[in-house]
């Protein structure tokens, strides 16, 4: 996985780069994860390694209920990392769980940077509120999943720049090392040339990402939570994704350039489609027994649930067609 990483560097960052943020310097450089309300396995694989500047202790706040299971597969899986054979860690989980879990975090600050990665439904909210309250946040995509938060994660990125604070996607492709070879490669005229500017049915640039709901990480089947597949808390594929090939698209074609969205692109056609899924598969990776009532709405024949995890974006990137397509099977 690239959060290893990914994760060092946002480290190294906030300790050395960034020593005018208060919390870090208050703790003598270290940098001391709170974990929030975690629901994916991202937030886990934040704590796979040991970092040096990170203090072992993690500070976890999460609802009473969280979501069912959420938090104690979380936990388990930072058990799992604590418990293994080669290279184990030694993280110290200290929870809260309560009604009051956000309100309560933000009053305790037994940390200075916020881990999200979880039901993105609050997840753009999650991010405003840490960063005011002066936490470094470490977000995983997407931060935000619908057009009514935008606004808000436009004004958490102003805040973060305001109060001197990291605000960072943790899982990004950019340090994938075969993204890295490609974006070198696509630099050198004698290899690769110039860019085309393509056209609508036949893009100058396409990037296409094939993914399984059904995983197997770190020797053990990912146990996704129900809310995973539903779109108004997960957010459709088209923004979750398909972040990374849009940001890819940028940073390998357009390098060292800063992009003005609202003159620089042009969305010229998207689509979504679902990815149908039995009761039993949904048994497999989620262990519930049967569908919860917020997937009603996508339940054909009882049986069957469509999951809106496909998506398609044809544009324009300052003059250059693009197209970028995500697809999940089960």
């Amino acid at each position: 996985m690239t959060s290893k990483y990914v994760l060092a560097m946002a480290m190294i960052w906030m300790v050395s780069c960034n020593p005018s943020t208060k919390e870090t310097k208050d703790n003598n450089g270290m940098v001391q994860l709170i974990t929030l309300d975690p629901g994916h396995f991202h937030a886990a694989l934040v704590q796979k390694s040991m970092y040096a500047g990170v203090d072992s202790v993690v500070h976890v706040y999460a609802p009473a209920d969280a979501q069912g299971s959420d938090l104690q597969l979380h936990l388990g899986r930072i058990n799992a990392y604590n418990a293994r054979a080669e290279s184990p860690t030694h993280w110290k989980e200290e929870v809260y769980t309560g009604n009051d879990y956000f309100d309560k975090m933000l009053a305790d600050k037994k940390g200075n940077t916020v881990v999200l990665a979880g039901n993105n439904r609050k997840k753009t909210e999650y991010i405003l509120k840490s960063l005011e309250a002066g936490l470094n946040v470490l977000a995983d995509k997407p931060m935000v999943i619908n057009s009514e938060s935008f606004d808000m994660l436009k004004t958490a990125f102003e805040t973060a720049k305001q109060k001197d604070l990291l605000l960072y996607d943790i899982m990004t492709e950019r340090f994938e090392i075969t993204t890295i070879l490609q974006r070198e490669l696509a630099m050198i005229p004698e290899i690769f040339g110039t860019l085309e500017q393509g056209s609508t049915n036949d893009p100058a640039v396409v990037m296409e990402s094939g993914h399984c709901f059904y995983k197997y990480i770190s020797d053990n089947v990912v146990v996704r939570p129900g809310w995973f597949m539903d779109a108004s808390q997960q957010g459709q594929e088209i923004v979750d994704v398909t972040t990374h090939l849009v940001d890819l698209v940028q940073w390998e074609c357009f390098p060292e350039q800063t992009l003005d969205y609202t003159k620089d692109i042009h969305v010229l056609a998207s689509k979504r489609w679902p990815t149908n899924m039995g009761i039993n598969q949904f048994r497999t990776i989620t262990k519930l027994d049967s569908f919860p009532s917020y997937l009603a709405k996508n339940i054909v024949n009882d049986t069957m649930l469509q999951v809106y995890s496909n998506g398609e974006i044809n544009y324009e990137i300052r003059g250059v067609h693009a197209k970028v397509s995500v697809r999940w099977d089960y």
